[in-house]
């Protein structure tokens, strides 16, 4: 139902969907279905319709989950399940993991076919896993790819050369982030990774080239405008909200985002062919609660423009990222994202297989 009461009454599906075909002839188990924000239209995880998941590592404190993927991410931290799948538009499957202590990947969108999933912007969607470790969510990415099931080769860190972009996504960190992340990146570069430190301009003309996530609103308003016709009044209003903004966008307009986005693309992967990856924080906070980011509109709209502003840049040059653990033992879960070109997948699968050893090694920022 994507987490909303508008497809209530729909007609079951009558298969299931390609990722689930490949999922279960490759042997696994399907346990259920995960709660998420409605329609995976947000990076905080809230669900007005059917609750909101609390975040497992401060239940008390009741913080969000992180989203879209908010139950998928729960049901791993809460040993329910193995691992989960989930869809990533602009973070939705590493957000949750981060700011739960798990791992998570978001392939190239083109790896993983979507039939039979709820689209949200058909140019950025892309499906991944959840997983405790970064092996995990390898496998399971090989078997969503339809490509041979196993890990990628050993790689070590020394002699890779790895970017440390500090504009946009540096800006304005928790100092808890600040402080995971330097850390992490202080161990990668004492393991013999070369970490370069560095200016990425391109990033700062995101706001340009997807103004408002202008190319996923206009996508998101082709997929509802016949649901939001008959059914408004049943949507979480603050869906609605991000989605009505792309009914008056017309086709000239769509395009030239498009164009835009394609230039976009070819100059990130330009400036990106000296690394074999990209360093980032996930997030810039840690968990807020969900008190925090519901009280007020404009609270939820400023803390998830937050949440996404990272991951989103990796969806909008059509890359790859994982998502892994980086914070001290006991103290709030950070993600460090490892990120590349379009088809760098299982490279960067193997690049955080090497960090994931070197940051859980005694001492290190450490998953909890």
């Amino acid at each position: 139902l994507g987490g909303s009461k508008v497809r209530i009454g729909t007609p079951p599906a009558q298969r299931d969907s390609a990722v689930v075909e490949r999922l279960r002839a490759a042997g696994l188990v399907i346990v259920g279905r995960t709660n998420l924000t409605e329609f995976a239209y947000s990076g905080l995880g809230i669900n007005p319709n059917y609750g909101t998941p609390r975040n497992a590592w401060d239940r008390g404190a009741a913080r969000i989950p992180g989203g879209s993927s908010s139950g998928a991410a729960i049901s791993v931290t809460d040993a329910m399940a193995q691992a989960a799948i989930g869809t990533d538009t602009g973070g939705s499957v590493r957000i949750p993991a981060a700011l739960n202590g798990l791992c998570g990947f978001k392939p190239t969108a083109r790896r993983v076919p979507l039939t039979g999933t709820l689209p949200l912007s058909i140019s950025a969607d892309s499906a991944g896993p959840i997983a405790r470790t970064v092996a995990d969510c390898a496998l399971l990415d090989a078997v969503l790819a339809g490509e041979p099931v196993g890990l990628p080769d050993a790689l070590s860190l020394r002699g890779l050369r790895l970017a440390v972009p500090t504009t946009v996504v540096q800006d304005e960190l928790a100092p808890a982030v600040a402080r995971a992340f330097a850390a992490a990146c202080a161990r990668l570069s004492a393991a013999g990774a070369t970490l370069a430190e560095t200016p990425f301009p391109l990033f700062a003309r995101a706001a340009e080239v997807n103004p408002r996530g202008a190319i996923s609103g206009a996508e998101a308003w082709w997929f509802h405008r016949h649901m939001i016709a008959a059914h408004a009044d049943q949507y979480d209003p603050r869906v609605l909200a991000r989605i009505r903004p792309g009914e008056p966008i017309g086709a000239a307009d769509y395009i030239e985002m498009l164009q835009q986005r394609r230039r976009f693309i070819a100059d990130v992967e330009a400036a990106c062919a000296g690394f074999d990856g990209l360093l980032m924080p996930v997030t810039p906070d840690t968990a807020p609660t969900i008190a925090e980011v519901s009280a007020r509109d404009e609270d939820y709209f400023r803390w998830n423009s937050r949440m996404l502003r990272n991951p989103s840049l990796v969806n909008l040059y059509d890359g790859c990222a994982l998502a892994l653990p980086c914070h001290p033992p006991g103290a709030a879960p950070v993600g460090l994202m490892i990120a590349g070109t379009a088809g760098a997948d299982r490279r960067i699968l193997a690049i955080g297989l090497a960090a994931e050893r070197v940051l859980r090694e005694p001492g290190a920022s450490a998953v909890i």
